[in-house]
């Protein structure tokens, strides 16, 4: 547990990513470390979430993840009009017509949304203005190389740089750009993951980098208890990072009805579909998907035009399906990974950390025990 304390100040090493304020400031007074997930906001709005963490975190250490991806549709300059008309009708029109086939009111304005998507290189750039005037810990990114500005911004700030990779090779290729702590995410994970299993991502990934630099590894794909954090552990793995448990805490940014799918769902449950942000990303399965990726679909738009239709649409599904609407319920889909079949019951982030704490000790004193006789 040194390494992780040493470079992140983290007592516990188990990181939880989440879009909910709340989660990564429990999760840090809890003695983990919780992680900000940035790209969830515009600049202003992000600013407003790490004056309430640093408020409400206690002196403890937290960090933020930032998605700038390396490749994407877009170049570095875009003009929002031009952007817009990139959608075509039918995109718009397929929406339009599966939200009225569930009973969700809509027209087509209300499926497309106005505002410069928040994954673009110059988007990024100003979330990282505002992360660095936080006393943040860390800065991660994911979906390709961590940004030659992001690095050396980090080093005059100094604040480790983490990056997730889906493959030995975009490890290598990390260490090589000069990130301090390595994210191994397997095929198991929620959001956007490759293919690759946690059980043979992580030590592959471990002994890839190894003749580079001494870099640390953290955990992460399926990872729901102690008990596999503390196997991952015993792979090499520096600690853990995880996203999907803290799904199905009270605090969670998530929809009632999303944390009811999550108990009553089991590991196969989930789909790696481009149809949420236009990159493989594993959500929960739903109606939203048979309908995307069946027949008669437009198909899904590049990254980052599919999300622009998707944010607002999700937001009106979500909204329909907690007021009552059963025909929404059905079409109610969130990231997730296949972990989620461990889900079940919904609890505070701090109980979840304190589960955490528990369960690793019991793994760690049960496979003692078993060296020693």
């Amino acid at each position: 547990m040194e390494p992780i304390k040493s470079l992140v100040g983290a007592e516990f090493p188990l990181f939880a990513f989440s879009h909910c304020r709340d989660v990564v400031a429990a999760v840090s007074r809890a003695g983990g470390f919780g992680v900000l997930g940035g790209s969830s906001f515009t600049p202003e709005l992000l600013e407003e979430e790490l004056r309430w963490i640093d408020d409400h975190v206690d002196g403890k250490p937290y960090g933020v993840d930032i998605l700038i991806p390396e490749n994407q549709a877009l170049g570095t300059n875009f003009d929002m009009d031009s952007l817009l008309q990139q959608i075509p009708q039918k995109h718009v029109d397929f929406a339009v017509d599966l939200l009225k086939a569930h009973n969700i009111p809509v027209k087509p304005g209300d499926v497309v949304a106005n505002i410069p998507p928040t994954t673009l290189p110059e988007v990024g750039e100003a979330l990282m203005d505002v992360a660095f005037r936080h006393p943040i810990r860390l800065i991660v990114n994911a979906l390709g190389i961590a940004p030659e500005s992001m690095i050396d911004r980090a080093r005059r700030h100094g604040v480790p740089v983490g990056a997730l990779v889906g493959a030995k090779e975009h490890a290598i290729r990390q260490v090589n750009a000069g990130v301090d702590l390595i994210v191994a995410q397997g095929g198991e994970a929620g959001g956007h993951c490759g293919e690759v299993s946690t059980l043979v991502l992580v030590p592959e990934v471990i002994r890839a980098i190894a003749p580079i630099r001494k870099v640390p590894v953290l955990a992460a794909g399926g990872i729901m208890t102690g008990a596999q954090m503390a196997g991952c552990m015993a792979m090499g793995a520096a600690g853990a990072w995880t996203g999907s448990v803290w799904l199905a805490t009270t605090e969670a940014e998530t929809s009632e009805t999303f944390k009811e799918k999550m108990v009553a769902a089991g590991s196969r449950d989930t789909i790696r579909s481009k149809t949420r942000t236009g990159k493989p990303s594993r959500q929960l399965r739903s109606e939203w998907h048979a309908a995307w990726d069946g027949a008669g679909s437009p198909g899904a738009l590049p990254m980052p035009m599919m999300a622009m239709i998707s944010i607002p649409t999700f937001a009106r599904i979500d909204k329909a399906a907690d007021t009552g609407n059963a025909d929404a319920k059905r079409l109610v889909s969130y990231w997730v990974g296949q972990g989620v079949g461990l889900v079940d019951s919904v609890r505070s982030a701090t109980a979840v950390v304190q589960e955490f704490k528990s369960d690793f000790a019991d793994a760690i004193e049960s496979l003692m025990s078993t060296i020693e006789s």
